[in-house]
């Protein structure tokens, strides 16, 4: 198994990602939507990982594990599966490190991300499914000796993804909780453990979608699980299985996890749209779902940050996903109305 993070590997890791990363901005929330949302003690500060770049928090690990690649391997080139972020931070990857990338897509992803990669650079692939995705990009890292850079599970990955919450920590050092999205855990690993080394007291959350579960069944299992099939339209956080080395790191440093479903983050996303000004992916609602769900009443009158982990989605789909959340919320005053 390989070494847990330190936070001198953290910051070293931050200085050789250098300006092929941008430092995101942290931003307090306030306004009447969200204390109705939250109460009026909470504190809500947003880390705002949507403006990386290629719109997710993703090139800090794939830069992270191809940084660590020799220039004979890099020459090769490299390969990635991915639902959409990790596949375009890898073309991005590639194209400023003077290397090539062929990433594999399930063909379900939205046409946005896989569009994207092209521009990028990336070759990409389509598969039926996320499984035959994995089993295809295997093939291609045997075949024609490009370098798998996983989308989730390697110390690289969690050391590039700890620096975001390096940088949450020393942006707000004093927060008495984080909440963070989980997909394959690698952004979660990383952040909780950067939070724990910084300051030990801050709780952290995880935060999956309820179709889309596996870290919750590995906790549960107490070794990592895997899912037959993802069923939430927060994609980018539908990993197929829990690895061991990010589910490791999760386990030592998350306080908890709680799962949201997809009208949940469909009103994440509406209110951070509609107060945060900020147009988000499903899964950049996430820890707003958390927090305005089944952490609200544990968390009121903490200072919480948010992690707002991407903002890759198609016009079309954000728009409907927007007018579903109006119609929830509309439905629900009704209801109230009504008793």
């Amino acid at each position: 198994m390989p070494e847990l993070p330190t936070l001198d590997a953290i910051r070293a890791t931050r200085e050789r990602l250098g300006d092929l990363v941008v430092t995101t901005s942290v931003r307090r929330w306030q306004d009447d939507p969200l204390e109705r949302a939250v109460g009026p003690r909470t504190q809500v500060f947003l880390k705002e990982e949507l403006f990386q770049r290629t719109g997710t928090f993703k090139p800090r690990g794939a830069l992270s594990n191809m940084l660590r690649l020799t220039p004979e391997v890099r020459a090769r080139g490299v390969t990635a599966v991915s639902a959409g972020n990790h596949a375009m931070a890898v073309a991005y990857a590639a194209r400023v490190l003077g290397s090539t990338a062929k990433v594999v897509m399930p063909k379900t992803a939205n046409p946005f991300r896989v569009m994207r990669c092209r521009e990028l650079g990336a070759e990409v692939e389509l598969m039926d499914d996320v499984h035959k995705a994995f089993d295809r990009v295997r093939q291609i890292e045997a075949e024609e000796g490009r370098a798998f850079v996983h989308p989730f599970d390697s110390e690289a990955t969690v050391l590039g993804t700890a620096t975001l919450g390096l940088e949450l920590m020393e942006q707000v050092p004093d927060l008495d909780a984080v909440i963070v999205p989980i997909g394959g855990g690698g952004l979660c690993a990383g952040v909780a453990a950067a939070v724990k080394l910084i300051r030990p007291r801050c709780l952290v959350f995880g935060v999956e979608p309820e179709g889309a579960d596996s870290m919750r069944r590995s906790l549960e299992a107490g070794s990592p699980q895997s899912i037959d099939a993802v069923r939430t339209i927060a994609d980018s956080l539908g990993a197929p299985y829990a690895a061991p080395y990010s589910f490791d790191v999760v386990r030592r440093n998350i306080d908890d996890l709680v799962l949201v479903d997809d009208d949940a983050l469909k009103r994440g996303m509406l209110l951070l749209f509609a107060s945060a000004k900020l147009a988000v992916e499903p899964a950049g609602a996430a820890a707003t779902a958390a927090l305005t769900g089944p952490l609200r009443e544990r968390l009121d009158g903490k200072r919480v940050g948010l992690i707002v982990c991407g903002a890759n989605i198609d016009q079309e789909s954000f728009g409907r996903y927007l007018n579903e959340a109006t119609h929830l919320q509309d439905a629900a005053r009704s209801g109230q109305a009504a008793s």
